[in-house]
């Protein structure tokens, strides 16, 4: 009897195993193809950026940051690190605006907020101001925002004032 439910086992695995389905590591792959397409596409379209990639861990991200003011004084950055911000937001493909601070400053926990705002924001100070590009997978990912109007796997545009920090 043991033997019979082992081959009926196995055959339910062989078979199933046989399945062409929905392969998310492959997925992931393609989106992350197509995202840095667009921020390629982007920065060779518009000269004179300056923009550099965030590496992280000795590999490439893909998110890149343009420094527009350095600001001063104290740069240590942690996960709890509080960070006062002015922002503009948009879609990079299309420029529309999805989100902004509109005057309002809000302070974020740095390990809190997303991804690409931990990678590029360290590299200014008290008072700087970064833009940042941003593949969706280091921004909103496969997630649609439909309160804020953003499609998901979108690619982002941040403009970041950074008017204070609290470590």
């Amino acid at each position: 009897m043991n033997r019979v439910l082992l081959i009926l086992f196995l055959f339910t695995i062989g078979l199933t195993s046989c399945k062409k389905g929905f392969d998310p590591v492959a997925q992931v792959e393609e989106q992350a193809a197509k995202d840095d397409k667009i921020i390629q596409d982007y920065l060779a379209a518009t000269p004179g950026l300056n923009a550099k990639r965030v590496d992280s861990a000795g590999g490439a991200t893909g998110v890149y940051y343009i420094v527009l003011a350095p600001g001063e004084g104290n740069a240590l950055f942690t996960s709890s690190t509080t960070v006062t911000v002015d922002y503009t937001g948009k879609i990079l493909s299309t420029g529309e605006v999805f989100t902004q601070s509109n005057n309002f400053h809000p302070s974020f926990r740095l390990g809190e907020v997303i991804r690409a705002w931990q990678l590029g924001i360290p590299n200014i100070k008290r008072g700087g101001r970064v833009r940042i590009l941003a593949p969706s997978r280091y921004a909103y990912g496969p997630y649609e925002q439909p309160v804020i109007g953003l499609p998901a796997n979108s690619v982002v545009d941040f403009d970041i004032q950074l008017l204070d920090i609290t470590n």
